[in-house]
Order: structure tokens, then sequence, then C-alpha cells
């Protein structure tokens, strides 16, 4: 039997054996007890392969049966079945939801239009001269693909098929070669939009928008942290991630490059304004030159747009600051001719009679002939011109800071590097992956950029994301009915999974509380009496093991309304925790010996390649996420910074 199999049994075994000893005997038993006999079946129906969903409806309904039946048996039945369609409805109204299946549309039309090909090798070009550039390049790939379609197992299975021979065939080591795959393509867990961040927020009652804004800079600094350890390796054992032959780096150049670049120069600006003059342009059209003038231009022009919109948005003058202020109220504040002013709504003296006011008031005299009544009706319209006189003068606009003009001289220093090794080989690479990855990019940073900023809402993001998914695809020419209809049965399928999980896990959580299994956890870890920090590492040390026989979306939907509401206790931010729960299940997907992603690789990899050997590759990258997650721990505000600086 293989390892596999008798690890799976004797955690079953652990957890039937830990159930006898650990619960009280029938006569004593609570329903508290039984909420946690529940969970604990559950946990085991799962792992025997039972539909997670339907598990956790079944448990729901019948443990809710028993809760019901032992407070009024009458109405047990009609109880239980309100409950279900209670919980079922409050799912169907939950707004968030709808995100889901678009962004799994997007996902699916992305995988399908195979783009991740022509990604690969654009990226694998332009960073030939990097140490290990295969490894790298797979982890950028995969890091941009599993944003776009957050779906492990098609990222895994796509690299592997891929990526995999590639590196293989240029002498990488097996075991970094299967790592490498194996983290980026569990990269889309956390880098938004992922399906797992807006589960979590509908979970937790957290915002989507915020989780996405907060696990933007965590996602980045873990495959940066990946990059690093692949480059460090290469560097220091080039044997594990040979270099790549000067053949293998070289770029086939177009006619008018070749002669451009032999005849005038190699770098492209220089090059291509000097074939614009004179009789040197005879053998290559205008239009090419100032097409590929045009391409080589964008990064300058990216730039001065870029520049441009910040110094619009750090020098936009600051509204004018509106006092209101009630008629008549107040005036004395506004200066002598104000209280004048004021004194004459006075009434006159009640000894003269009808007489004429003093002279004290002849500000209203004379505008009448002396006459009271006719004082009477100039009186507003004076006292109104203290308000016209006193509104602000046009807001200036600010001068740009300093942080503003030391950014504009490094990118402008940049910008001249750049162009100043500017090659016309540079440039065909530059080319590859406009077509490519830039694309890719924009349409991802648009969605997420429009979430973030506020722009629009996770929902009509992910409809817009769809939409540039089915129109990177006919820019491809990859895109037509058949794939399109295989996209939507796809996301169909994927979405009723994920929302039937919801119910089951409303129903369970549901039934979990109306039996007092959360009061008796909520005890129990109150009466331990530990620190933020301990509790903070028992979660994560649970979620980690959990991790092993679960998949992310049981483990988010059953064990997080658990831990939920012991985070106020211990001052913990539910957004923050979010972030730690995503990074943590980064590992868990590459610890064995229930690794998914070891799984998926191992069903396209060669078959020298053992399932032992990708273990022994993930085992470095689970200890970079390990310390990525102690990093994000120690530093908080490289998860709660952006949140905080766009939505405080």
């Amino acid at each position: 039997m293989r390892k596999e199999v008798w690890f799976g049994l004797s955690i079953l075994i652990a957890i039937v054996i830990g159930l006898f000893v650990l619960m009280p005997s029938p006569e004593h038993m609570t329903n508290g007890h039984l909420g946690l006999l529940m969970l604990a079946l559950v946990v085991v129906a799962i792992m025997l392969g039972f539909p997670t969903a339907f598990t956790l409806m079944g448990m729901g309904v019948m443990f809710a049966w028993f809760a019901f039946y032992s407070r009024d048996p009458n109405l047990a039945t009609q109880q239980t079945l309100d409950l279900m369609v209670q919980r079922a409805y409050s799912v169907m109204a939950n707004d968030v939801l709808i995100s889901i299946p678009l962004f799994i549309f997007m996902g699916y039309l992305v995988e399908r239009a195979n783009l991740i090909e022509k990604l690969f090798k654009s990226l694998h070009i332009a960073m030939a001269r990097v140490p290990g550039s295969l490894a790298v390049a797979t982890i950028v790939t995969c890091a941009v693909f599993a944003t776009a379609t957050g779906i492990v197992g098609a990222v895994v299975t796509l690299m592997g098929l891929l990526a995999l021979p590639a590196m293989l065939k240029a002498g990488y080591s097996t075991q970094l070669s299967a790592g490498a795959i194996t983290a980026g393509g569990c990269l889309g867990i956390l880098i938004p939009p992922s399906v797992l961040l807006i589960v979590y927020g509908a979970t937790a009652g957290v915002s989507v928008v915020k989780l996405y804004a907060g696990a933007f800079f965590p996602g980045i600094m873990l495959a940066g942290l990946y990059i690093g350890y692949v480059i460090v390796l290469a560097k220091l054992k080039p044997s594990v991630a040979p270099p790549l032959s000067a053949a293998e780096r070289h770029v086939d150049l177009p006619g008018f490059a070749e002669k451009i670049s032999t005849t005038i120069s190699n770098n492209v600006l220089p090059g291509l304004l000097g074939a614009l003059k004179g009789r040197r342009n005879a053998d290559v059209p205008t239009r090419t030159l100032l097409q590929q003038l045009g391409i080589a231009l964008l990064p300058a022009l990216a730039f001065a747009l870029a520049m441009g919109l910040t110094y619009r948005m750090v020098t936009s003058p600051e509204a004018a600051p509106v006092e209101i202020m009630e008629m008549g109220v107040g005036a004395e504040d506004l200066g002598g001719e104000s209280t004048s002013l004021n004194d004459g709504f006075g009434e006159p003296p009640a000894e003269g009679g009808l007489s004429e006011p003093p002279s004290e008031a002849a500000p209203m005299a004379q505008s009448g002939g002396g006459e009271p009544k006719a004082a009477a009706p100039s009186a507003p319209a004076e006292a109104a011109a203290p308000v016209t006189t006193a509104a602000p003068a046009a807001p200036h606009a600010k001068a740009a800071p300093t942080s503003y003009w030391i950014a504009f001289g490094i990118g402008f220093a940049a910008m001249v590097v750049f162009y100043a090794f500017f090659t016309f080989a540079r440039l065909e690479i530059f080319k590859m992956l406009l077509g490519s990855l830039f694309p890719l990019a924009f349409m991802i940073l648009a969605v997420l950029g429009s979430i973030v900023f506020g722009l629009a809402t996770p929902t009509e993001a992910a409809a817009m994301g769809a939409f540039g998914g089915i129109v990177l695809a006919a820019c491809y020419r990859r895109f037509n009915f058949s794939m399109l209809k295989e996209s939507a049965y796809l996301a169909t399928k994927t979405s009723a999974m994920v929302c039937w999980l919801f119910v089951g896990s409303s129903i369970f959580s549901a039934s979990f509380a109306l039996l007092g299994g959360q009061e008796i956890i909520n005890d129990w870890v109150l009466s331990l009496d530990m620190t933020p920090l301990q509790f903070m590492i028992l979660a994560q040390v649970i979620i980690f093991l959990l991790g092993w026989p679960l998949e992310w979306t049981e483990i988010i939907v059953i064990f997080m309304p658990i831990f939920i509401p012991l985070l106020p206790h211990f001052d913990i931010d539910p957004l923050f925790f979010g972030l730690l729960v995503a990074m943590n299940l980064q590992t868990a997907f590459l610890s064995p010996p229930v690794a998914m992603s070891a799984f998926y690789l191992k069903g396209v990899a060669p078959a020298h390649v053992t399932l032992n050997q990708i273990f022994l590759g993930m085992m470095p990258f689970m200890a970079i996420q390990i310390f990525a997650l102690i990093l994000l721990y120690m530093f908080p505000a490289i998860g709660l910074w952006l949140p905080q600086v766009l939505y405080n």
C-alpha cells in the first residue's frame, strides 16, 4: 500500500481514537460535546472522500435536528427545515459572492486562450542573463498567470507541461524545477484577485476591497523572496541552474534592424533617428521606421504619463473650507461694521414712542430719509453684504513636494540608462513582452486598480475582467464559440461547488453554534489565558496542520467561523488575520504528504520525476513561506499600510 494511503489511514485512526478518549460518557455528554463530535466527524467524512458541501449540509441538518429535538420534539422538524431555508437564502442574498463566478470565468478564458506559452517564452528570453533565468521566468509566469486565473491546479499543470521539460533539458535540478513550479503556482491563493480572499471576506464579514489592498504587497514580497532564493542558489551552485548558452540567448533580428545596426548604430534611438535622415532609409520604408520608433518610445511615454498624472494629483488645490453661519447669529465676530449692522436690527427704545431712533443707529436712518419704515427694507440687503465680501478666494494650486521631484529625477535617470543600453535585440524582446506580458498585466492591474481605488466594486471589476478576458482571447485569435462554451461550463461547475460549500458551511456553523460547540471552544481557549502572540501561533499551527488533509475552501468555510469570534478578545484585526491565513495556506499547499500542488505536477511530469523529488524541491520554498509569514507578523505594515492609506 502507498505511503500516502497509510498516512491518511493513520490520521483517521488517530481522530477516532481521540474521539473515544476525549469525549465523556453518553450520560455526561452535553449538546456542546455533540457539536465537537460533529466537527470531528465532518473531517473524517471529508478525508474518506465524501463531497464536502453535502457532508456539511448532512451533518448540519442531522445535528441541528438533535439540538431542536432536545428542546421541543414537536417542532424539531419544522425548525430544522426553517433553518435550512434561512441559511440558504442568506447565502443567495450575499452580493459579494457574485464576483466569484465572474473571476473564475475570467481565469478559464485566459487559460483556454493558451496565453501562457507565449508569456513563458518571452520572459525566458528577457531574463536570459539572470542567474537561474528559466526558474525565475517560471516563477514570474506562474505569478502573472496565477493572478489572472486564481486556479492553482490549472497553473501548476500547464507550467508542468511547458516549463518542466525546458528546465530539465537545460540541465536544471529536478528539485529546483519542481519547487519553482509548485511554489509559483500557489501564488494565486494570495495575490489578488484571489477567490480565497473573497470567500474569507464573505465568511468573516471583512471588506473584500481592503483584503485585496492588504494582500498586494505580501504577495509581491513572497514572489520576490522566491526569485531571490533562485538567483542566490544559481549563483552559489551553477550546477543546479546552469546559465544559458550564447546560442540560447541569441535573438534573431528582422532585416531592417540588421541593416541599421550594422550601418548606423546598434542602439535603437540613434539608429532609427539616423535612418530617418537623408537617403539612408532607401531600403527601409519610412512607415516601418516610424512604427519601430513609436514602439521604442512607449516606455518614455508611459513614464511621462505617469509623472504627469502624479503631478496633477500632488499639486491639486485643497477644497476651500466652507463655514455655514446662521443669519444674524454670531455676527459680532465679523468686525465693527457687522456689529453696527446688527445694532440696526434692534428695536428703537420704547420711551421714545414713534420718534426717530437715537443717532447711534444712524446707519439705518441715513438710507431712508430719517424714517424708521424706510430703514427696514434696506437692512436685509446691507446685512447680506458681509457674507458676499467674506467669500474665500479661489484656491491656488499647491507646489509639488520635494519627494515628487526626487522620484522624477530617479525615473528620468532610469529612462536615460534604459535607452543608453536599448539595443535592437532588446527591442525585439520588448516587442515579445508587449505582445504577451503587458496585455495580461494591464488587464490584471486594471481590475485590481478599479477595486482598490474605489472606482468599481469587486463584482463590477470582475465583470470587466471577464469581458477583458474575451477581448484578450480575441486579440490573440484564440477566441471561438467552443472555447467560450467550455470556459462558461467550467466556471459554472466551479462556482456551483463554491456556492454549495457556502450553503453547507452556513448550515453547519449554525448547527454548531446551536449545539454550543462554539461556546465550549471559546471557554477552553480563554481558560488557557494566552497572549495574542500565543493565540496567533496556535491558530496558525492548526490551520497549517489542517492544510494537509483539507482544501483551502474547507478550511475557510468550516474553521474560520470558529476562529473569528475569538479575535476581538485578543484584539486582533480580522483583516490582518485573513492575510496571515492566506499566506499560511500557501504553506499548506506545499507541505507533504498531502500537498495538492505536488500531485498536480506529478500527473504531467516525466516518468523519471518521482514524488519524493517534488517534495524535496518544495521544502526550501515552504521554508521561505514560513519566513514570509513571520515577516508579515513582525511587520504588519506590509499588509496594513496600503488599506490604511487608501481607506482611512
